[in-house]
């Protein structure tokens, strides 16, 4: 008689249902696997085949017949071999199936029966419990990923064998616990950077708000060392967006087997060679660079020296927050919230504007290097600052600036104001509002309001902008802990838009 395990897939960061139904024929022996399976799944025959025997049951000699349902999805992947291992096992009558009604199964097997981690526990999970999944057998170090998801009991195994054991109800499975895995600490620190208020203050306001920020200036005047301090600053992690930054590279084979949420905001810093697949996600629908910058940072140093297409292709993450793919193996949409910093020289030799080094570029190439920016994406951009060469005498003063942990805390201060704002909506950071909820959201005095409309209209800047400038505005305002935005907090947040990309 044909038996049935549940078990589960990946399609993009979203786990999705899968029945491993197996039949056994009384026919020349052979193992068909029908469901459009992807390679490795047909490659799963020799792995189990071998599994199964290395765990003392003997492999049935007859036609083994595999079917992936639903049929019409393509499946990917090594997860299967567990199922399917159960599966003959059950249908050859050398398991019982007592414990199957509320039970689901995902692992890699090797070759000696062992258990090797896969990716996506924690989204399989989460998807499992939403089915009503009582038990979710995974391997031992896959286990803990998953074990962060509270509805649902998480068993890792070590081997098929043991597996066997617990089917039979003569060896009890371990229900893994979420390990604590504290936040990375970095060796870098703000206090480090002297001069560069402006760039300081940019990044300040990046932070408490997940704006996006483009810093110019000279080669060697600390763009790269202030964004490298940026993770630093970061607002602590809420136990939403980790799981959700979990998922997200735990599906991109990113999360060490054995450990479990990610509790520090991530830093992508892709070099300027990347292609769109690498920046957006590729041909196996697993996320690219925008996406594994979720809740977190995409750096891009030298933006003019990536790709007009790759810069272009941002415009709609950094609009919509989220990536939606179309490929070949199906559909996927990842969320997408970050802040984009951004580092550009003023001109191709990098020198225009310093005060003792003499610019040897044309008007012509510096009109070229700066239209690389299209003003689409420059809009896109909330906060520009020009950083200026720091004088020697700045450079050897001993005085520490201000530490990382200082300022933290008052980005911190801001977010805790924004959540409680946004509480029961979508919404996390005052960059991700849209729509009315900009004006109803950011509460603007009407001197404010007055303010935002007379530099709109001396800078002949676009609606988008309107919009961004005044959700910087609430941020600034939330830095200072203000209930309304004032005319003080618009000007600021006007005085960071490009002043000169047009000049």
């Amino acid at each position: 008689m044909a038996q049935s395990v549940q078990s589960f897939s990946l399609i993009g960061i979203n786990g999705f249902p899968v029945h491993i139904e197996v039949d056994l024929a009384n026919r020349l022996p052979a193992t068909i696997i029908v469901g459009l399976p992807g390679s490795a799944i047909r490659e799963s025959t020799h792995r189990v085949r071998s599994a199964i025997n290395s765990s003392g049951k003997p492999y049935p000699k007859k036609r083994v017949i595999i079917n992936l349902a639903p049929a019409d999805v393509p499946k990917v992947g090594t997860a299967f071999d567990l199922p399917i291992a159960i599966g003959i096992l059950l249908a050859d009558g050398q398991a019982k199936a007592d414990r199957l009604a509320h039970s689901a199964f995902v692992g890699e097997l090797s070759l000696d029966g062992t258990l090797r981690p896969i990716q996506g526990a924690l989204s399989i999970a989460i998807k499992a419990a939403e089915l009503g999944i009582k038990q979710l057998i995974l391997p031992a170090q896959s286990a803990k990923e998953a074990a962060a998801v509270s509805d649902i009991e998480v068993l890792g195994a070590e081997s098929l064998h043991q597996v066997t054991q617990w089917l039979d109800g003569e060896e009890a499975l371990p229900q893994a616990e979420a390990p604590d895995c504290p936040p990375i600490i970095s060796r870098t620190d703000m206090s480090e950077v002297r001069g560069q208020h402006q760039a300081r203050r940019g990044l300040e306001i990046a932070a408490a708000g997940g704006h996006n920020l483009l810093m110019i200036g000279v080669p060697g005047c600390g763009k790269t060392m202030l964004a490298s301090r940026m993770p630093t600053i970061l607002p602590d992690v809420q136990h939403h967006e980790a799981i959700e930054i979990t998922r997200l590279h735990s599906a991109a084979g990113l999360v060490e087997p054995g450990s479990g949420l990610i509790l520090t905001r991530p830093f992508r810093a892709p070099h300027h060679s990347i292609t769109n697949a690498g920046l957006m996600g590729n041909a196996r629908l697993e996320p690219g660079e925008v996406s594994l910058a979720h809740g977190g940072v995409l750096f891009l140093d030298e933006i003019p020296e990536f790709r007009r297409s790759a810069i272009e292709v941002l415009r709609g993450p950094l609009e919509n927050r989220c990536v939606r793919l179309s490929r070949a193996k199906g559909t996927a949409v990842y969320p997408a919230s970050f802040s984009l910093i951004a580092a550009a020289n003023p001109c191709p030799c990098g020198y225009l504007g310093h005060p003792n080094r003499p610019c040897m570029c044309t008007p012509s190439q510096v009109d070229r290097y700066r239209k690389k920016l299209s003003g689409p994406m420059l809009d896109r951009i909330d906060l520009t600052v020009w950083t200026n060469p720091v004088d020697p005498e700045t450079l050897a003063d001993t005085q520490p600036g201000e530490s990382s942990k200082a300022v933290r805390s008052r980005v911190n201060t801001a977010r805790t104001m924004q959540r409680e704002r946004f509480h029961g909506r979508p919404e996390s950071c005052n960059a991700e509002l849209t729509g009315d909820e900009v004006r109803s959201s950011t509460k603007p005095t009407a001197d404010a309001l007055a303010t935002l409309q007379r530099v709109c209209e001396v800078h002949s800047l676009s609606a988008r902008v309107w919009s961004r400038t005044l959700k910087v505005a609430r941020t600034i305002a939330d830095l200072a802990e203000s209930e309304r935005v004032h005319d003080t907090h618009i000007l600021e947040a006007s005085s960071y838009r490009l002043p000169s990309h047009t000049s």
